[in-house]
């Protein structure tokens, strides 16, 4: 396998930390920066994957997914990176393993070096957020956001939702005749009372508004 890699390497124009792409087999002139060399550090893991993601889109897409694979394999030397990187290529060889799509390999090259890291800090990021002044569209926007990768769901994910949604809202739709029972049912029924209570808000401004104006008419 080794040798195969040397050979994509070839056809790619060389590995360099940060290089430039000369080659291409989509036959594309456009420059794409590789990634720099990758040796395990966790803070480092998703830069790389990024760099990686783009160049396999716009350089690799017409290779094998076990081309693309290896391609990434030659990137990743070094530190505690290098005995994960012999058994991943082991395990490839004996057939062992076997990846539908470049972005599987990438996952689990990310759940490796982050672990539980990159969760607890989504995990912490989804108990600090309020919805503050922001409509709960953008609450619920900013929420799902934080959501992904932070281990949160069923019960302890509507729960946190409640928490950070503004009082008003939040005891109202407790205090309805059927309270939402899901996630989603509370994206959309906090969001519909949400933007009612704004339309209600602005009538009232504009009806002020205009009695302000007729007053002073009067005067």
């Amino acid at each position: 396998m080794q040798a195969q890699i040397q050979a994509l390497l070839a056809a790619q124009g060389g590995a360099g930390a940060g290089g430039e792409a000369r080659g291409s087999n989509m036959g594309s002139h456009m420059e794409v920066a590789k990634p720099a060399i990758f040796n395990g550090e966790a803070a480092k893991v998703g830069g790389f994957i990024t760099a990686c993601r783009l160049f396999v889109r716009m350089k690799l897409r017409e290779t094998s997914v076990e081309e693309q694979v290896q391609w990434v394999l030659s990137y990743v030397q070094g530190g505690s990176a290098d005995v994960w990187k012999e058994n991943v290529m082991e395990e490839l060889e004996a057939g062992e393993v076997e990846y539908e799509l470049v972005e599987e390999f990438l996952t689990s090259l990310r759940k490796k070096f982050r672990g539980g890291e990159e969760e607890s800090v989504k995990a912490a990021e989804l108990r600090k957020l309020e919805q503050g002044e922001r409509t709960m569209e953008e609450f619920v926007q900013e929420f799902k956001r934080a959501v992904r990768g932070s281990g949160y769901k069923g019960r302890p994910l509507m729960e946190e939702f409640k928490r950070g949604m503004n009082r008003g809202i939040r005891r109202k739709l407790m205090e309805s005749e059927n309270p939402p029972t899901s996630i989603e049912q509370w994206y959309r029924r906090a969001t519909a009372l949400d933007r009612n209570w704004r339309e209600s808000r602005r009538k009232e401004e504009r009806q002020r508004k205009k009695e302000r104006g007729e007053g002073k008419q009067e005067r």
